[in-house]
């Protein structure tokens, strides 16, 4: 999304005092330059303190301007709801700690709060109080808010929510598509508690072109009907969708050629190849030498098969991306450019190691304590990706890396889902998932993009496959497939395996998403120590457990059975 795609959104507000000797009330918006516009979108903020004057004017201005500077500080991996809650959840936090300390006692620096924030297509709704958002659609008024308040006595209203009321509070949130001609206005209730539905919807329809003017005519109207309190108005009038055309935004993505195809000795931006680690019809991977500062690293290049396929390229850019966001000891380092870039490639760290598909191959009786070492260092990497609202969704053995102190390393990072970037509109549809048959969560293959639990899935395989060497429904899933596999024990193949571990590694694995673990830590946890919660329960049925010895058995029951019968058949 470009600044330009902006310009099509006009934004007024006014705020006056009023009778009041002081203005309790605040309120700003927020055009952001790139790239904070792409992720972070427009922002409307408007507040209106309660209590006595210098609380309550400290309270409000304290929400909006910290909102505004935390919220554009947040990862931009994050999602415009993860963003706002978490920032509010902290500053909720903090005037309910500040009011004891500055004014004697918590939960005195109160506020109402109302957030319209507007990223790519959509508008996110926050509120808490009596402030309102309403919306003018098709010469329709609607109020997008409910007022959190109670009638007292004498048809007198409390106040039931507020921010810095509490440890905790509670936040109204809203998502709705933004349409064309929409108009959406912020107001304190000394606006809106007396001026009619029918004077606002008409003052926002005779001013539409001016949103500042309806904004200063709306807190007069206010104020000239009987007003006593601080009036504030914020308008804005969205004319063009914030959306590219797929010309506009395949240009902005290939500002760089794709490189050629590389043999060793030859030098790309100072990078000498010294040899092609890895090929696929996606991608070429490179081990170089920096001819600058001699250290070896690795060259990632796009496959020219995809230079005129935008939603490849948005991909591959991504990468880069994700990894610039994490800093992990197991998670592959991405190295930044300190050069001009003649090609669009990317550069990570070197690690001299084999993926951990390769150790499996050289360790097939692994012990289950030395499973659960490598299960934390993978968990420990993923824990970084979760953290920023980002799902790998690609998680496998041969993805996997042992640099030379053992050390485990996360190296590919293709098919991560960004919660953040999923947000704004691309002129493509984005691959949902791009990862691998044998350790895919069966989400995938019902349509879902995949959540943190689908990472759990993918972990469970891999410890499955680490002790037993099989997988843990007998074979890669699909769709047709998921209503008729059942999940087979992993005493079935290795018997030293603690029951309350093949418990762990079975939940991890459930078909069903909501029954696995919600946390890698939950399952780590799990991994190494015994859950009461599996030690009592019903062992597996033998059957499943060990077929081989159930049909011996029952063959000798029944053997033992017919010797008896034919004793008794030829008794005289």
């Amino acid at each position: 999304m470009t600044k330009e795609a902006y310009n099509g959104i006009q934004v007024g507000q006014h705020s006056d005092a009023g009778l009041k000797s002081c203005n309790e009330d605040a309120c700003r918006i927020e055009i952001p330059e790139e790239p904070l516009l792409n992720t972070k979108g427009i922002c409307l903020i408007i507040a209106d303190g309660v209590s006595h004057c210098e609380a309550g004017k400290d309270a409000s201005e304290a929400c909006v301007n910290g909102f505004i500077t935390d919220y554009y500080s947040t990862p931009d991996s994050w999602t415009v709801k993860t963003s706002a809650q978490k920032v509010l959840g902290s500053l909720n936090n903090w005037l309910y700690s500040q009011g004891k300390r500055s004014y004697g006692s918590a939960g005195a620096m109160l506020t109402t709060l109302s957030s319209l924030i507007i990223k790519s297509g959509t508008a996110y709704l926050f509120h808490v109080g009596d402030t309102r958002i309403y919306r003018l659609r098709d010469g329709d008024l609607e109020c997008l808010t409910d007022d959190h308040c109670s009638w007292g006595a004498g048809e007198k209203t409390f106040l039931g929510r507020a921010m810095g009321a509490d440890a905790h509070v509670d936040i109204d949130f809203k998502s709705l598509p933004v349409e064309i001609d929409d108009i959406y206005m912020l107001t304190t209730d000394g606006v809106h508690e007396f001026i009619s539905n029918i004077d606002l919807r008409n003052c926002l329809r005779e001013n539409k072109a001016n949103p500042e003017q309806a904004a200063r005519i709306l807190t007069t109207m206010a104020l000239e009907a009987g007003s006593k309190d601080n009036v504030t108005c914020q308008v804005i009038r969205v004319d063009q969708l914030p959306k590219q055309d797929e010309t506009s935004f395949f240009n902005q993505l290939s500002n760089l050629p794709f490189p050629p195809f590389l043999d060793a000795g030859m030098t790309l931006d100072d990078y000498l190849i010294t040899r092609e680690l890895h090929a696929s019809n996606r991608t070429q991977i490179y081990v170089a030498q920096d001819n600058e500062t001699g250290k070896r690293v690795i060259l990632k290049t796009p496959s020219v098969n995809f230079e005129d396929d935008p939603a490849y390229i948005d991909q591959f850019v991504h990468e880069e991306w994700i990894g610039k966001r994490i800093n992990n000891p197991h998670v592959l380092k991405i190295v930044n450019p300190d050069r001009r870039r003649r090609f669009l490639y990317y550069v990570t760290e070197y690690i001299d190691g084999d993926t951990l598909q390769d150790w499996m191959r050289d360790n097939p009786r692994p012990s289950y304590i030395g499973v659960r070492d490598i299960a934390e260092q993978i968990a420990s990497g993923l824990r970084a990706f979760h953290r920023l609202e980002m799902v790998h969704r690609d998680l496998k053995p041969a993805n996997i890396v042992f640099d030379n102190s053992g050390r485990l390393v996360i190296i590919d990072f293709g098919s991560t889902k960004i919660a953040g970037v999923d947000e704004s509109d691309v002129p493509f549809e984005r691959n949902p998932m791009l990862g691998t048959m044998n350790y895919a969560a069966p989400e995938f293959f019902e349509g879902y993009t995949g959540s943190n639990r689908s990472d759990v899935f993918s972990l469970g395989v891999i410890c499955y496959e680490i002790l037993t060497g099989h997988l843990p429904y007998g074979g890669p899933l699909s769709l047709n497939k998921l209503k008729r596999v059942r999940y087979k024990s992993i005493k079935h193949y290795n018997q030293e395996v603690p029951m309350w571990v093949d418990a762990a590694i079975q939940k991890s694995v459930s078909l069903d998403p909501s029954k696995r673990y919600s946390r890698l830590s939950e399952f780590i946890h799990d991994l190494g120590n015994a859950n009461p919660e599996f030690t009592t329960t019903q062992h597996e049925p033998l059957m499943q457990r060990n077929p081989i010895g159930f049909w011996r058995g029952l063959s000798a029951i029944l053997f033992v059975f017919n010797l008896l019968l034919l004793y008794f058949l030829i008794q005289p």
